[in-house]
C-alpha cells in the first residue's frame, strides 16, 4: 500500500479534480504490474496496473489507495476492468467520499466474489486526498494559509515593503507547494504593493491565479495580468466591475467581507476548484480566520526584527480564545523556520 500511495502522489497537480490514486499488482508475492492516475480524463490507476502487468493478472490481489469506481464518468468503471483481469483480491485503503461510489465500487467487487480488504493505510491515503475529500464532503476547496513573518511577527514594514522576508530556500518551497494546487489566492492590495506573479516560477505547474479585488482596481500592467497568456488569471469583484481587464471575471461580492468567502469558495468549487492556496494579505486572512474555512496555515519565521510594521491579521481575539489549531510540522530552510499547523483536527 505503501507503494501505492507513492505512485499516487506522482499524478500531483495533474488530475483535480479527480483524486490522488496509485495501484499495485502483487502475484506469489512479487510485483507484476503498477500504475497510477496520470491526468484528469486519463485511465485510472488500476487499469495502468492492469496493462502494465507483465504476466497474467488472474488470481493476483490488487492494492490501491481508494476504493475503485463503478460509475462511467470520462472512462469506464474501474471495477469492470478488474473484474474481467480475474483479480481474485483487492486492499483498499479507503472508500471513495464520492456519494455516486461510497461502497458501491466494493459491493460490486464483491458481489463478483473478489476478496474485498479495506483500511489498510487509511490515514496516509486520507491525508493524501484531503482536496478530494474536502470538496466532496464540505463542498469547498482545501483552504491553506500561507505567510512569511519577521521573528517579531511583522507581515510587511508600515511602508508595506515585505520583499524578502523570507530566503529562497523558503521561496523555492512555497513555488513547489503551489503547483500541487489548483488555485494560489491574494488580496488585491497584495498585488498593487508586490506585483507578484503567483506562478510555479518552473517548479511544476501552474495554478490559477484568483485576486479578491471588489472594485477592480488592478491594474492592467501588472505581473499577474500580463502573465495571462495561460488564461489562469480570475479577479474576483463586485457588480458591474471589472469589464477594462482582460481575465477571467467573476463579479459575485457583496459588503460582506465573511459572506464574500464563503461565497468565493462555492463559486470555485462549483467550477472545479478543489485547493487553495492564500498568500495574503492582512485583509484576506484575517476574514479566512473570521469564518473558519481553513485547513492548514503555514507560516515561515525569518530572522529579522522591524520593530513596527504589518501585522499578518486584522482584529481583537482575547489571549483566552482557544483556537482549533495543532502544530503538525517544524522545518528549518537555511535561517528560516516554518510552522506548519491543521485547522479543527
Amino acid at each position: 500500500m505503501r507503494r501505492a500511495i507513492d505512485l499516487a502522489r506522482q499524478g500531483s497537480g495533474n488530475v483535480s479534480p479527480n483524486p490522488l490514486v496509485g495501484a499495485v499488482l502483487v502475484k506469489d508475492g512479487r510485483i507484476i504490474g503498477e500504475g497510477y492516475h496520470q491526468q484528469f480524463g486519463g485511465p485510472h490507476a488500476e487499469v495502468h496496473a492492469i496493462r502494465n502487468a507483465r504476466e497474467s493478472t488472474v488470481g493476483a490481489t490488487l492494492y490501491v489507495n481508494l476504493e475503485p469506481c463503478s460509475i462511467t464518468g470520462k472512462t469506464p468503471p474501474c471495477t469492470e476492468a478488474i473484474i474481467k483481469a480475474g483479480i481474485s483480491r483487492v486492499v483498499v485503503a479507503m472508500k471513495d467520499p464520492n456519494p455516486k461510489v461510497n461502497g458501491a465500487g466494493i459491493a460490486t467487487l464483491q458481489k463478483h466474489g473478489i476478496e474485498v480488504v479495506l483500511g489498510e493505510g487509511e490515514k496516509e491515503a486520507y491525508h493524501l486526498n484531503r482536496f478530494f475529500i474536502t470538496h466532496m464532503i464540505l463542498h469547498r476547496p482545501f483552504v491553506t494559509l500561507k505567510m512569511a513573518l519577521t521573528l517579531d511577527g511583522w507581515l510587511a514594514e508600515t511602508s508595506g515593503k515585505s520583499k524578502w522576508i523570507t530566503n529562497d530556500l523558503s521561496r523555492q518551497w512555497v513555488h513547489e507547494k503551489r503547483s500541487g494546487y489548483d488555485a494560489v489566492l491574494v488580496g488585491v492590495g497584495t498585488v498593487i504593493r508586490d506585483d507578484p506573479s503567483l506562478t510555479a516560477h518552473g517548479q511544476g505547474k501552474d495554478p490559477w491565479r484568483i485576486i479578491i479585488d471588489p472594485e477592480a482596481k488592478t491594474p492592467s500592467h501588472a505581473k499577474i495580468v500580463r502573465s495571462n497568456r495561460d488564461e489562469k488569471t480570475w479577479i474576483i469583484c463586485r457588480q458591474d466591475r471589472g469589464d477594462h481587464l482582460p481575465v477571467k471575471i467573476s463579479p459575485i461580492l457583496s459588503a460582506d467581507p465573511e459572506e464574500n468567502v464563503r461565497t468565493l469558495l462555492a463559486h470555485l468549487d462549483a467550477a472545479g476548484i478543489t485547493s487553495l492556496w492564500v498568500e495574503g494579505g492582512a485583509r484576506t486572512f484575517s476574514h479566512f480566520l473570521n469564518t473558519g474555512c481553513i485547513d492548514e496555515i503555514h507560516i515561515f519565521y525569518a530572522p529579522k526584527l522591524l520593530g513596527s510594521g504589518l501585522s499578518p491579521f486584522q482584529g481583537n481575539w482575547p489571549v483566552q480564545q482557544d483556537w482549533p489549531l495543532q502544530l503538525t510540522r517544524v522545518e528549518v530552510f537555511g535561517d528560516d523556520v516554518l510552522h506548519s499547523y491543521v485547522w479543527g483536527e
